[in-house]
């Protein structure tokens, strides 16, 4: 049977002031209808209903979490005690995933990204599951196409087709860091590279043999705590193994270590990270000044802004131009738009004055 693990965990400052330390951007209506945690959850159901949803997060955004999908089994919101990257939270994820169903296929998402369409999404997964259906062995990540030279995603090199009957389907030649903009190019037009979005497909049995081979002690540390499972220990145990797992990317702990046996999945739906602000642009039409607004506003001699407000806020600009301005009822962001990475450093600044309620 397919699970659904959902990792949304973290705490991103890219979007401050919207984005808070207790409602990060997974938990925000950023570009739909339902919050983007909610949009994954709806994205997947149709391959996994609410018993075979999981959702890997935090004690402070748990009950967040838990409020936006009720539907869920409050015991499928499994909290980390500590932050240790990818690995472990997939680890911890196939314990409990294996305790109710020893057969357990694992469709790991991130909570945070735009997918669209739906459709393609499924069937794409669907081409992975018949992957592993062929061959329980294997590990499957899905790849998008890329359509630009992007360089802030990490790349798969792809390799010989596995097999037509099984649908789309390649062995993985390489893992390629993120590239400059000449070699995104490169990547681009040779047309044998995917972007790695971070979706993987695999049986959760094959996850822990992976680990028991390439991290052994985190392993073991998990075989620990899945013996606790629904007992009175849990809690302890899970605080006191969990903080002794290296912190590990699932790249590094495992991928990087199994080209034998990983395939890779041609994405066939588009797909977004959500980095910042100017992501808006793509999901909100512009006016004839090139600005993005979302919310009220008026605005005289103003051009090619990104405004976010509510409908209850009006924003008012006069001889403003390649700004970004982000109201919430506490806090207003006015800044260059052109150097939102900026906002990490004002973010630290926040701090360093004592103004930490704001964040």
């Amino acid at each position: 049977m397919l699970h659904t693990v959902v990792m949304a965990g973290g705490s991103g400052t890219r979007f401050w002031p919207q984005s808070r330390t207790a409602m990060p951007k997974q938990l925000l209506k950023l570009v739909g209808e339902e919050t983007m945690i909610q949009e994954t959850v709806t994205r997947c159901r149709p391959l996994s209903q609410a018993d075979q949803t999981w959702i890997a997060t935090n004690a402070t955004l748990a009950p967040e979490i838990q409020r936006q999908l009720p539907q869920l089994n409050p015991e499928h919101i499994l909290v980390e005690p500590v932050p240790r990257n990818t690995a472990p939270c997939i680890g911890l994820a196939a314990i409990h995933l294996l305790k109710q169903d020893p057969e357990a296929t694992m469709l790991v998402v991130s909570s945070d990204h735009v997918i669209r369409p739906a459709s393609g999404f499924q069937q794409t997964v669907q081409h992975a599951v018949n992957l592993i259906d062929e061959d329980s062995e294997t590990l499957v990540l899905i790849g998008v196409p890329p359509n630009v030279p992007a360089t802030g995603y990490g790349y798969i090199q792809t390799g010989a087709e596995i097999s037509p009957a099984t649908g789309p389907g390649m062995k993985v030649a390489a893992f390629k860091e993120k590239p400059d903009l000449e070699t995104a190019q490169q990547y681009l037009d040779s047309g044998e590279y995917l972007w790695n979005c971070g979706i993987f497909v695999w049986k959760a049995q094959t996850l822990l043999q992976a680990l028991k081979k390439y991290e052994p002690e985190m392993h073991s540390a998990l075989n620990r705590i899945a013996a606790s499972i629904g007992t009175p220990e849990y809690a302890t145990v899970l605080a006191e193994e969990f903080a002794s797992m290296k912190s590990i990317s699932i790249d590094y702990a495992i991928l990087e270590h199994s080209r034998e046996s990983l395939a890779v999945v041609p994405a066939e739906f588009e797909w977004d990270d959500v980095g910042n602000w100017s992501t808006l642009q793509k999901y909100f039409p512009t006016d004839e000044n090139g600005n993005t607004v979302v919310g009220l506003h008026c605005g005289i001699k103003t051009s090619d802004s990104i405004i976010r407000t509510t409908d209850d806020h009006l924003v008012a600009t006069f001889g403003v131009s390649h700004c970004l301005i982000v109201h919430t009822p506490d806090a207003t962001l006015i800044a260059p738009r052109d150097d939102e990475a900026a906002i990490k450093d004002l973010v630290n600044a926040l701090k360093e004055r004592g103004y930490e309620r704001y964040l």
